[in-house]
């Protein structure tokens, strides 16, 4: 708890620690499983909804609105002081950290892979040639795409549920959104297929929860250290590391997975290491390039920086200047990757 005054004891029940998100019952979920972990720890705290830019507007496509369409708006409370933490999906923010706020916490990761929801439970390699699949994300496409099933991709915006929905009304075959996120609101039972990393890299950051804060509210970031995780911290640095020094954003086709593996040292003792995967695909699916590396957990960002230059020698650079416009008609206006967890 933090006190504010003679009187005011920020944290407690009369002046509980406000919680910025989003009013989407995913975000809602998220930011009150980070509620009841402050609740455990002594503190008070309450959920205050804040609409953003990709609420307002549920028709245009993530890209067309801009960057930070679902954490500007939380951003902009949280320095405004009208809230104390915000909640983020980590891959909604923007790639450069900002030196007013500080992520003080980045709880365990959930499944970061990416899961189909498809008709009649097929899995991907089931569904006919044809096939109407949905998906927000240029990432997903590229590398269905690069599959060669012969599969229709088509855009696809709203909450899970709905997006679930029309598989179920018949509109699509399937559709391929973050299995995080169905986990968060317990819709695992709509998951036909997890799809492994070798298939489908995940989003840098997917599955992962940024709790934000001031950086001038030192006891709050010390408060909210104790939900951070160390493992996944590591994880989420190497690959976010590795999506800035592509200078790629979060609307490139950029697939990242790093994890905390052990292994044995020269004498045989077991020690833990980061193993780092990563993909950079063209839109249309034409060509992926993908290279891994294995490095120390304390250097986690400079694993991430040179996993992206061993990419960009490899030609990673040219492949992601092929646009998305150079893809197939139907999927002109791809959402960002911006709602994966979504």
């Amino acid at each position: 708890m933090v006190h504010e005054n003679n009187t005011t004891v920020r944290g407690s029940s009369d002046a509980p620690w406000r919680i910025g998100t989003r009013g989407s019952l995913l975000a809602l979920t998220q930011a009150g499983h980070v509620r009841d972990a402050l609740v455990a720890n002594g503190q008070q705290a309450e959920l205050v909804i804040v609409k953003t830019a990709g609420d307002k507007n549920a028709t245009d496509p993530v890209s067309k609105i801009g960057v930070g369409v679902f954490t500007a708006a939380l951003r902009e409370e949280l320095a405004a002081g009208n809230v104390d933490i915000a909640v983020h999906s980590y891959k909604d923010l923007p790639t450069a950290q900002d030196p007013l706020f500080d992520i003080a916490a980045i709880p365990p990761r959930q499944d970061p892979r990416d899961a189909l929801v498809a008709r009649d439970g097929l899995v991907l390699g089931e569904l006919p040639a044809g096939s109407k699949i949905g998906t927000s994300a240029p990432r997903r496409s590229a590398q269905l795409r690069a599959l060669g099933l012969g599969v229709e991709i088509l855009p696809l915006r709203g909450n899970l549920d709905t997006r679930i929905a029309k598989v179920a009304n018949g509109e699509l075959d399937a559709v391929v959104v973050a299995r995080a996120g169905l986990a968060r609101i317990d819709r695992l039972d709509a998951v036909t297929e997890s799809l492994e990393p070798v298939q489908m890299l995940p989003a840098p950051a997917q599955g992962a929860l940024a709790v934000e804060c001031r950086s001038v509210d030192t006891e709050l970031v010390t408060i909210l250290s104790a939900l951070d995780d160390y493992g996944t911290r590591a994880a989420i640095t190497a690959e976010r590391a590795l999506l800035a020094e592509l200078e790629a954003g979060c609307t490139a086709p950029i697939g990242a997975l790093a994890e905390v593996v052990e292994s044995l040292d020269d004498d045989g003792r077991v020690v833990e290491e980061l193993s780092l995967r990563a993909c950079a695909a063209a839109i249309d699916g034409s060509d992926v390039i993908r290279a891994s590396a294995v490095g120390s957990v304390a250097d986690a960002a400079e694993l991430g920086r040179a996993l992206a230059r061993e990419l960009l020698e490899l030609g990673a650079r040219e492949l992601l200047s092929v646009t998305e416009e150079s893809a197939e008609p139907t999927d002109s206006n791809e959402p960002s990757p911006m709602e994966n967890n979504r």
